[in-house]
């Protein structure tokens, strides 16, 4: 395993840098073939980055998305393609094999990383460590040494719901707060990501009109 940086405040670095302690959040979502990260199938992956206006708010910025070829031996639940909807079999899935689509979208995530001036990406995800042993899973088996993600530290939408809103599914998190949820397009790992991240901007956003970023010193 790589060295974890720890990011320290720096008053040079950006201010999405400043607001994460030089950390860059990257909202992602997978869709596998069941719930064990180092036996089931990674099946398709997004991720969405941000962007901060000069008003110091968060808002969605770019998508990137792949679908994925099961890897050698992946055991798959037709319980999980049943509840996604993926069909392996569908000559238009846009597919491609771990070891290209990882390398490619962690180039994203690390240029991402680098325009921000940050020190490494901290995945945000709805059940972040669902998302986050599936990919550090597909990152080991490709042996990517440079994964941009910090290895365990994440942010969990489902419990900044549950503070924020009371609730931690995300489809009925987005109905109270505003956001528009097609369930007939849910459960694809694009779609997903883009409304979880409109959840955590709209989360942080609020923190801060309610006074609580950036931070008020007291001795000021």
């Amino acid at each position: 395993m790589e060295p974890v940086v720890e990011a320290d405040a720096d008053t040079t670095k950006s201010p999405l840098a400043q607001r994460f302690r030089g950390f860059l959040p990257v909202i992602v979502d997978v869709e596998t073939g069941g719930f064990n990260s180092d036996t089931d199938a990674l099946l398709e992956v997004a991720a969405v980055t941000l962007r901060m206006d000069d008003e110091g708010l968060l808002h969605r910025h770019e998508t990137f998305d792949f679908h994925i070829d099961p890897f050698e031996g992946a055991n798959i639940e037709q319980s999980a393609l049943d509840f996604t909807g993926i069909d392996l079999e569908c000559p238009e899935r846009p597919a491609m094999p771990e070891m290209m689509a990882l390398p490619e979208l962690f180039q994203h995530i690390r240029k991402a990383v680098k325009e921000h001036g940050c020190t490494r990406a901290v995945m945000v995800a709805h059940n972040a460590h669902f998302d986050l042993g599936f990919v550090n899973a597909a990152a080991n088996r490709c042996e990517i040494k440079r994964n941009p993600f910090h290895p365990f530290s994440c942010f969990d939408t489902a419990t900044l719901s549950g503070l924020a809103f009371g609730q931690t599914v995300l489809a009925k998190t987005c109905q109270i707060a505003g956001i528009e949820f097609s369930n007939s397009e849910a459960h694809t790992a694009a779609y997903d990501a883009e409304k979880t991240a409109d959840l955590f901007c709209l989360i942080v956003n609020r923190w801060q009109e309610l006074g609580g970023w950036p931070l008020i010193d007291p001795a000021s």
